[in-house]
C-alpha cells in the first residue's frame, strides 16, 4: 500500500522516535517500503538571533547532525530495510512537508506529545503537518 515512508526525528528528543520508529519499521517490512529519516535543524526565528552565531555555524551544525543521524540509522533501522537520512535546516513543519514531497513519500509517520492547554489534540508541528501535507499522516502518541 505505501512504498515510501517519511519519519521526522529530533535526535535530542527520544520521544520523537521511540514509539514512531517501531511503527515505521513494522510498516516498511510488511509493505517493502523505503524509509526516509529526516531531522530538521530549526532556523533562528529572528534575524537578530542569528547574529549571535558564527558564520560557519549552520555548516558545523549540519555536519555534526548528519553524522549523528547516520549513527542513528545504523543503530535503530534493521539492515534489511532500505533507509536514507537527510538533515535539513529551516522551519520544522514546512521542511517535513517539503521533504515528503521532494522524496516522493506517500506516508508521513511522526510522533506527537500529549497535548497541553495551548495545544488542542496535537503538538503544533504535528498539527501543521497533518493539516498541510499532501500525504497521509500517521501520528503516534508518545
Amino acid at each position: 500500500m505505501y512504498k515510501s515512508i517519511l519519519l521526522p526525528v529530533d535526535l535530542n528528543q527520544e520521544s520523537s522516535w521511540k514509539k514512531a520508529l517501531p511503527t515505521v519499521v513494522g510498516m516498511a517490512k510488511s509493505m517493502s517500503a523505503k524509509i526516509h529519516v529526516i531531522t530538521v535543524i530549526p532556523d533562528y526565528g529572528m534575524a537578530v538571533v542569528g547574529n549571535f552565531f558564527t558564520a560557519d555555524y549552520e555548516h558545523f551544525a549540519t555536519t555534526k547532525t548528519q553524522t549523528a543521524l547516520d549513527e542513528f540509522i545504523k543503530e535503530h533501522v534493521p539492515a534489511e530495510l532500505v533507509a536514507s537520512d537527510t538533515v535539513i535546516h529551516g522551519t520544522i513543519y514546512k521542511e517535513i512537508i517539503a521533504a515528503a514531497d521532494e522524496k516522493g513519500c506517500d506516508l508521513i509517520i511522526l510522533a506527537s506529545h500529549r497535548p497541553e492547554t495551548s495545544d488542542y489534540l496535537l503538538g503544533p508541528n504535528a498539527a501543521r503537518v497533518v493539516r498541510h501535507a499532501n500525504q497521509s499522516v500517521f501520528v503516534v502518541r508518545d
